[in-house]
């Protein structure tokens, strides 16, 4: 493929790519923005609350305190959204990557075969035009020793010039060997080493993943399939390791 028909294809993949990072961005910011209200909201009903302690009653103090829980509940729920909206626009880009490093590759080895294409044409053409050639030098050498026979014939003492002369023409052409060179093979492309891994099975980021709620937990984040969850449990959750060591204490 030429690499005009990569370069082409290529452009038309990323075509929507602007539009998508656009909008995920514009989602990310207004979920900043959706949090900071909440902080707001939250850093006012605290001081309501604070400050009226000693007037309010059992039941308005216990309603305050449910409203900034709720609010901090929304905070962590857009947390989590930004969290998933950043992971869709990394693996996004991410593919595109990939993709462009795929065709790379795959230029590459057209490259190489047309050149050793080119390397095999050139060989055999340099070789024919030699045996060409060293024909033609026979053919000349034979000619010029069959004109010296028919001056020489009534001349003895030339028999012996006679005979050099024509095992001297007389030769075989060079033979020239070629080795076959094979084109390379085209690697995948390595994994980032410095890219972290996460979850119980130590792979990177991928899909959807949910983060532990224990703070002290070593591996934080995991894959919802590793953990056999199909949506986003409510309330806070803690990973297997973290479940079992709280239910020992």
């Amino acid at each position: 493929m030429a690499a005009g028909m990569y370069l082409e294809h290529y452009l038309d993949s990323i075509e929507n790519l602007p539009f998508e990072l656009q909008r995920n961005f514009q989602l990310m910011r207004d979920l900043d923005q959706r949090t900071e209200d909440l902080k707001g909201q939250i850093d006012s009903l605290a001081r309501e609350y604070t400050g009226n302690a000693r007037t309010l009653s059992s039941e308005q103090k216990l309603s305050l305190l449910r409203q900034i829980q709720q609010s901090y509940g929304k905070c962590k729920e857009f947390g989590d959204d930004k969290i998933q909206l950043a992971m869709q626009t990394y693996e996004m880009v991410d593919k595109h990557i990939c993709r462009l490093d795929t065709d790379l590759a795959r230029f590459e080895a057209d490259l190489k075969e047309k050149q050793l294409e080119s390397t095999d044409y050139d060989s055999a053409s340099s070789k024919g035009n030699k045996e060409s050639r060293a024909l033609k030098d026979k053919k000349v050498a034979r000619t010029r020793s069959k004109v010296k026979n028919s001056d020489d014939d009534s001349n003895p003492k030339n028999g012996q010039k006679k005979v050099k002369l024509l095992h001297t023409a007389e030769f075989t052409a060079p033979t020239v060997n070629f080795g076959n060179v094979h084109p390379s093979d085209v690697l995948d492309m390595p994994v980032d080493p410095n890219e972290p891994t996460y979850c119980l099975c130590h792979q990177v980021s991928y899909g959807e993943m949910i983060g532990c709620d224990n703070t002290d937990c070593s591996i934080e984040w995991f894959h919802f399939a590793c953990v056999g969850l199909t949506t986003k449990p409510r309330g806070k959750w803690y990973c297997p390791r973290c479940s079992q060591e709280r239910k020992k204490k």
